[in-house]
């Protein structure tokens, strides 16, 4: 599908797979009911305005996830109620909630992310891999506030399409990068907000680095969200000693009894 994934990663899999998924989904239902039902939805809660706001007053701003599984770690959470951990997320601090939505390599479901809104008054994001317009109707459709977009599975021009489809369904999108040419792709877009992965997705391997080495060439007024291996107090210290305030952390809360109060204890 996409020329950045001719070789046979972990993520070459998995947008193999998505590319079925969506396919299958369009079957059931056509993009436009599905444009009728985000119509419908209720208004979104500023993804991206909410972030900024945390770091405005000073504070750190944390995108907390909502995720049972991964690929590199199997499951991570067996008591998985997103509900649940969405309340504790919020009681803990949270500035906004990040819910799994793929199924088959992170055990996530729809469902989930629709129990997790209703259950706080956080914004959150779809994580999720995607590249089809039709999946950007489907994430407002069923409530979410912004959506992933990761540039190291889709094309320049296919990542443009999809930044602006993000903007007519009312969606902020949060630009996931995790080096300097995705960087350079990723600023074309003019979004300002910008994710920087730890983690290469195409071996999972993860350095705190990536963020750092990233840093000096960002232009100024855009928001840096360091996503994966964000572990312990010192880790946050070290990105906020580097001018980096957003966060974006799952493995480390979910694996917590409660998670909301992990959350808590990392960033007090």
């Amino acid at each position: 599908m996409s020329a950045k994934l001719t070789a046979p990663t972990v993520l070459k899999k998995i947008i193999d797979r998505k590319v079925e998924e969506v396919a299958d989904r369009k079957a059931v239902r056509s993009l436009s009911d599905l444009q009728v039902l985000a119509s419908q939805a209720s208004p979104t809660r500023g993804f991206s305005a909410a972030l900024r706001s945390r770091v405005a007053d000073g504070d750190p701003a944390i995108i907390a996830e909502v995720k049972k599984a991964s690929p590199s770690k199997g499951v991570i959470r067996e008591h998985f109620m997103p509900a649940e951990i969405a309340t504790s997320y919020e009681n803990g601090g949270a500035t906004c909630l990040s819910v799994l939505t793929d199924i088959d390599f992170f055990q996530g479901a729809d469902s989930y992310l629709i129990a997790a809104r209703q259950a706080c008054s956080l914004p959150v994001i779809r994580k999720d891999f995607t590249i089809d317009p039709y999946q950007i109707w489907e994430a407002r459709a069923l409530g979410a506030d912004a959506v992933l977009l990761i540039v190291s599975c889709l094309e320049l021009p296919l990542l443009k399409e999809l930044y602006a489809c993000a903007q007519d369904a009312g969606l902020d999108a949060l630009i996931e990068v995790h080096d300097q040419a995705e960087l350079d792709e990723a600023l074309q877009l003019g979004s300002p907000l910008v994710g920087i992965n730890n983690r290469n997705l195409h071996t999972f391997e993860t350095s705190l680095q990536t963020t750092t080495d990233l840093l000096a060439t960002m232009p100024e007024g855009v928001q840096v969200v360091t996503e994966s291996g964000i572990h312990t107090k010192a880790d946050v210290k070290h990105m906020r000693d580097n001018g980096v305030h957003t966060f974006l952390v799952g493995e480390a809360f979910m694996r917590a009894e409660d998670p909301g109060t992990r959350l808590r204890e990392m960033f007090e």
